[in-house]
C-alpha cells in the first residue's frame, strides 16, 4: 500500500497437551515449542513493529515456585532481543546439568519460558505509549494463581470510555490509557469474583486450606467468566489469554471482525492471527487449519480438557477487508485467490482508460503487496484480449478477409506488456517519522527502472489501496512521471476509503482521507458549504444519543456526488503541480470487493454500514475532530 497504514497486531500461541518430556522424546529438544512460537511470531512479523512480547504459564508447579513470567520489548528488533537473550540463557543453564536426568526437567525447572502454555504479540500502536509498558502481554498478578491473569490480543474497543466508567462505578480504580488495560481488569473483576465464590464455599464447609487451589483451580469457568465480562463489549477482538491455575482461553469478537486462527491436534493446541504461518511452522495442510468462528471461546482447562463455545451470541459476519486487500500474507490460499480476483476485477475500467489499445500499454505495480493483484490484472486483460481477438477472427474468417497482417496485428501484437518499473531498493520505515520528513524520504524509497517506457505508452500501475493520497502525490506520480510515459493510470484495488476504521486499523482521522477531502473539495465549488455545517450539527446531536441510536451522518458529504465525480476530483487533488503528462486514479468498486472475497465481507471504511454501534459513534466524532481542527484519533468520546 502507497500510503502506509498501521494494523493493530499479531497474536501467536501453543498450549502443550502433553509434558514438555514428550517434546523432547519425539522432537530432540523440549525448546521445541518455545521455537514454534518465536517462528510463528516472526512469520507474522509484518503486522506489529513497534514492540513485541511473550508470556508462559508452567503448569503443576510446587508451592513457593514461580509460575507465570513474561518478557517484553519496544526495540526496533525486538523479537531478536527477546528471543536471543532467552537462547542466551537456555545455552547456559544446559551447559550446567548438575543433577537433573532430563533437559526437559531441566528446561522447566531453569528456565523462565519451559512451561506448557506460551503466548506471543507483535504490536502496532494505535494508542497509549510506544516504550515497553505498552507492550503485551499484560499481567494482574496476585498471590493467588487462580486469580492472576496474562492477557493479549489484537483488538480495538471503541467503547472503552463506557468501559471505564463501568469499573468506576464499582469502586475501582482503573488506570486509563490503553484499552487493554481496561479489557484486563474487566475480565479480572469476574475472576476474582468466581474465584472468591468459590473459595467461601470451600471454606466454610471446611475444606483444608491446602487442598482449595486445586478445587478452585478444577471449577473455574471460563466461559461463565468471559461470558459476564465482555456484556457491553464494542469493538473487534482476537484475545487470548491464560490463568495462573492453566487455563488458557481465546475469544473472537461476535461479527469476526479480527482474524483467528488455529490448529487442534493430540500433542498441542496452536493459535495464530493468521492462517499461512501455522501451516508453515507446524508443517500442517490448509484443512488442518480451523478459523475460530465469531463469537466463540477456545479453552483449555489446566487438566487439558478443551472446550469449544460461544460466549454471545454471533452476529452478522463481518470479517475486515483489508485483511484479504493488504495485511495477511499473500501466500494464503484463499487470499491469493482473492487479490487475484480482485486485479481481474479491474479489466474493463482498465481498458477503457487505455485509449487505444494494448500495444502501446505497459502494465506494473507499486508497492509489493500489489504484485498479487497485479497478477490477476495482467490474467483479465490477456483473456479480455483473447476474447476480442477470437471475435475479429470467426468474423474475418466468417467474410473471408483474414490476412497474415491481420494474424500479426490481432495475434502476436497488442498484448498487455508486463514492467516492472519503481523498485523500493531502500529500507527506511517512513511511516514513523514526522509528516514533513516522511514525505521527503518517501521519495527517496522508490528507484525507476529506465527505458521501460516510452512517450507513446500509456503507464498503468496497480495499487492495494489510496488512503490518503499523499505518498501517491508526493512520491510515487513523480519517480512514475520520470518514465515520460504518454498517460499514467493508478488503479486501486480497493474501493474508496470514505470513513474511518475504529476495530484496529489506525485509519481514523476523517480530514487525511483523501476521498473525504476530495467531497468537501466538490462541495466547496458548487457553493454547498453550507451542508458541511449541517453535518457538523447532526453529528453533534448524534453524539447526545445513546450508540445503539446513532446513523452515520457524513454519509450527507459524499450525496450530492457519483463515485465517478468523487474519483475525478482525487484525480486532480493527487496529480502533481508539474506533472509532465495526465492523471487517472480508477476505482474498485464495492460491489467487485464482495464477488472478489470469499465469503463475508466488511465494508465500512467504504460504505461507512459499521458492523456495531461504536462504529456510528466513531465516524460522527471524527467529523466533529475534523471541523474543530482537532488532528486526533477517534475511536471513543473521553469521560
Amino acid at each position: 500500500m502507497s500510503d502506509p497504514i498501521h494494523h493493530e497486531c499479531g497474536v501467536a500461541a501453543i498450549r502443550l497437551l502433553k509434558p514438555l518430556s514428550y517434546f523432547e522424546e519425539k522432537y530432540g529438544s523440549p525448546v521445541w515449542p518455545l521455537n514454534k512460537l518465536f517462528i510463528l511470531m516472526e512469520k507474522q512479523h509484518n503486522r506489529g513493529q513497534d514492540g513485541a512480547g511473550i508470556g508462559c504459564v508452567k503448569l503443576n508447579m510446587p508451592l513457593g515456585e514461580p509460575y507465570l513470567f513474561r518478557q517484553r520489548d519496544a526495540s526496533k528488533d525486538a523479537l531478536d532481543a527477546i528471543f536471543g537473550s532467552q537462547q542466551k540463557k537456555i545455552r547456559k543453564i544446559f551447559e550446567k546439568k548438575n543433577q537433573y536426568a532430563t533437559d526437559s526437567q531441566l528446561f522447566k525447572d531453569k528456565c523462565n519460558f519451559g512451561g506448557e502454555i506460551l503466548m506471543g504479540h507483535l504490536r502496532y500502536g494505535t494508542s497509549g505509549g510506544f516504550g515497553e509498558g505498552s507492550c503485551q502481554p499484560y499481567l494482574r498478578r496476585t498471590n493467588w494463581a487462580t486469580r492472576s491473569l496474562m492477557l493479549l490480543g489484537n483488538f480495538n474497543m471503541t467503547n472503552v470510555s463506557e468501559l471505564n466508567r463501568r469499573l468506576i462505578e464499582r469502586g475501582q480504580h482503573p488506570v486509563f490509557g490503553t484499552d487493554t488495560q481496561t479489557v484486563l481488569e474487566e475480565i479480572g473483576f469476574y475472576l476474582d469474583e468466581a474465584h472468591t465464590d468459590i473459595y467461601r464455599e470451600l471454606r466454610d464447609s471446611g475444606v483444608p486450606g491446602a487442598e482449595i487451589p486445586n478445587i478452585i483451580a478444577r471449577r473455574l469457568d471460563m466461559v461463565d467468566i468471559i461470558r459476564k465480562s465482555t456484556r457491553g463489549w464494542d469493538g473487534g477482538f482476537t484475545i487470548l489469554g491464560a490463568v495462573g491455575c492453566g487455563d488458557f482461553f481465546c475469544l473472537r469478537d461476535p461479527h469476526g471482525i479480527r482474524p483467528c486462527h488455529y490448529i487442534r491436534t493430540d500433542e498441542y493446541i496452536a493459535v495464530a492471527s493468521e492462517r499461512v504461518p501455522l501451516m508453515s511452522v507446524l508443517e500442517k495442510e490448509s484443512e488442518d487449519v480451523q478459523e475460530l468462528p465469531p463469537g466463540y471461546i477456545l479453552c483449555v482447562k489446566n487438566d487439558g480438557s478443551i472446550r469449544l463455545d460461544t460466549y454471545t451470541e454471533p452476529l452478522e459476519p463481518a470479517p475486515c477487508s483489508f485483511e484479504k486487500i493488504y495485511f495477511s500474507r499473500g501466500n494464503d490460499p484463499i487470499v491469493y485467490r482473492e487479490r487475484k480476483a480482485l486485479g481481474a476485477a479491474l479489466t474493463e475500467q482498465v481498458v477503457a482508460s487505455l485509449e487505444g489499445g494494448f500495444d502501446k500499454t505497459a502494465i506494473t505495480y507499486i508497492p509489493n503487496t500489489a504484485e498479487t493483484a497485479y497478477y490477476g490484472l495482467l490474467e483479465g486483460l490477456r483473456l479480455y484480449r483473447r476474447q476480442k481477438v477470437h471475435k475479429l477472427l470467426v468474423d474475418a474468417l466468417h467474410n473471408g478477409t483474414i490476412t497474415d497482417e491481420l494474424i500479426e496485428e490481432a495475434v502476436l501484437r497488442r498484448w498487455p506488456r508486463a514492467e516492472k518499473i519503481a523498485h523500493k531498493d531502500i529500507k527506511m520505515r517512513t511511516f514513523i517519522t514526522k509528516e514533513k520528513s516522511r514525505n521527503q524520504l518517501v521519495s527517496l524509497v522508490y528507484d525507476l527502472t529506465y527505458g521501460a517506457v516510452n512517450g507513446n505508452d500509456v503507464l498503468v500501475a496497480i495499487d492495494d489501496s489510496i488512503v490518503r493520497g499523499t505518498t501517491l502525490k508526493t512520491s510515487i506520480l513523480r519517480v512514475l512521471g520520470r518514465s515520460k510515459p504518454k498517460k499514467i493510470v493508478i488503479v486501486s484495488t480497493a474501493p474508496q476509503i470514505r470513513y474511518p476504521d475504529c476495530y484496529g486499523i489506525d485509519m481514523s482521522e476523517l480530514g487525511k482521507f483523501i476521498a473525504f477531502q476530495a467531497a468537501v473539495s466538490l462541495l466547496k465549488k458548487r457553493g454547498m458549504h453550507s451542508l458541511i455545517d449541517e453535518v457538523y450539527e447532526r453529528c453533534k446531536r448524534q453524539l447526545q444519543e445513546a450508540p445503539k441510536r446513532c446513523v452515520n451522518c457524513v454519509k450527507a458529504i459524499y450525496a450530492p456526488f457519483t463515485t465517478e465525480e468523487i474519483t475525478g476530483e482525487i484525480t486532480r487533488l493527487v496529480t502533481p503541480e508539474s506533472s509532465p503528462c495526465p492523471i487517472q486514479v480508477i476505482y474498485q468498486t464495492i460491489e467487485a470487493l464482495h464477488e472478489a472475497i470469499e465469503g463475508p465481507c466488511g465494508d465500512w471504511y467504504f460504505s461507512g454500514d459499521y458492523p456495531t454501534p461504536g462504529g456510528y459513534t466513531t465516524v460522527n466524532n471524527a467529523f466533529v475532530n475534523w471541523y474543530e481542527g482537532r488532528d486526533i484519533r477517534s475511536y471513543a468520546l473521553p469521560l
